[in-house]
């Protein structure tokens, strides 16, 4: 026994037998995580994997639902390469959205994973690369917020709708919402149908212009909108050009002087969650014995003499001298909310 943590899925066996192939398939990847045994209770199967942090998703709620255009970029670049491992070992994995990656614990906590591959699917023969022929009216696989237009008009996926998908998850970060959420039917096809025909008909220019809950003060930058013009001009069976899509958002981190230092904005809300709370600690501790509390930072040894006592006063009837806890400890480094050296 090693004494690590680790996470255990448990699901019915079919479902994660596949799943578990994917991920020896997979395995080896950045951001891949390790499944260390799979194996049958009952009717059940237990896959036993390295134990990871929250969801993007989770952390997304964690941060006000805003993230911040470094922080969106930052994800883009590991997303992005994510999406690209899985497609060079011939896998696309058809649900892409927030949920399913998660951030790595310990020194991997920068690391996006990739997760739930329950869905994932071969888009072409390991051996000769033979990808899989072009089919209509096929049932939506995947989540309707995030699903590509092609995937709602029925059409067999392929890597170019998990590319697409990528653009709303980063919509949805960019904006704080998408602009066919909440969208309403009387039944589930006629929910997709509604969203499908917003998607349509929002050119990707207005999907990308301000929200009321957006963070930004201006328009998106270009970028983001060349991005999903891009993944919806591919054809079927195309191979998208990663290295171009990364180079796209890597000039415009550059461009904004932003700094690739792994401070997400969760990052910096955790900081400042925790110094809060040593403050509020430190303050509970000082108990003022004159009727009026201390202002912050001020010790008992600060504050103006008791009026002098008289002689005959016995001393351990004196007040005592009361003092702070110690000084909060500064922060490792000095953390910026937008990596141009603003300090928190």
């Amino acid at each position: 026994m090693s004494g690590e943590e680790v996470g255990i899925k448990v699901e019915s066996v079919k479902a994660k037998e596949y799943e578990a192939k994917v991920y020896k398939s997979l395995n080896g990847g950045v951001g891949i995580p390790f499944v260390r045994w799979v194996g049958v209770e009952c009717e059940y199967i237990c896959m036993v994997m390295d134990l990871l942090g929250p969801s993007l998703e989770d952390l997304f709620n964690f941060c006000g639902r805003k993230f911040t255009l470094k922080t969106v970029l930052m994800l883009a670049d590991q997303l992005l390469a994510l999406i690209e491992y899985s497609h060079s070992k011939n896998f696309i994995h058809r649900d892409i959205k927030p949920d399913n990656f998660l951030m790595g614990l310990g020194k991997r906590g920068n690391q996006v994973n990739a997760i739930d591959f329950g869905l994932a699917k071969k888009y072409r023969d390991p051996k000769t690369h033979l990808h899989i022929p072009y089919r209509e009216n096929k049932n939506l696989t995947g989540t309707a917020r995030y699903a590509s237009i092609n995937t709602h008009l029925g059409i067999e996926p392929s890597r170019r709708d998990d590319l697409e998908a990528l653009g709303y998850v980063l919509m949805y970060f960019c904006r704080g919402s998408l602009p066919w959420q909440g969208t309403r039917a009387a039944t589930k096809k006629q929910t997709y149908d509604r969203i499908m025909e917003k998607k349509m008909t929002t050119p990707s220019e207005f999907i990308y212009q301000i929200s009321p809950s957006s963070i930004f003060g201006r328009g998106f930058p270009s970028e983001f909108s060349s991005y999903l013009n891009y993944t919806r001009s591919l054809r079927f069976d195309d191979k998208p050009d990663y290295s171009t899509l990364r180079k796209l958002f890597r000039d415009l981190f550059i461009r904004e002087r932003y700094h690739h230092d792994h401070v997400f904005d969760w990052t910096i809300v955790k900081y400042q969650v925790r110094v809060r709370s040593a403050i509020d600690d430190r303050d509970r501790r000082v108990r003022p014995t004159h009727g009026q509390p201390l202002p912050p930072g001020l010790s008992r040894a600060d504050r103006p003499p008791p009026r002098q006592q008289s002689r005959r006063q016995p001393l351990c009837n004196r007040p005592a001298s009361a003092t702070l806890a110690g000084p909060i400890s500064p922060p490792p480094q000095q953390f910026s909310g937008n990596g141009r050296g603003r300090s928190y």
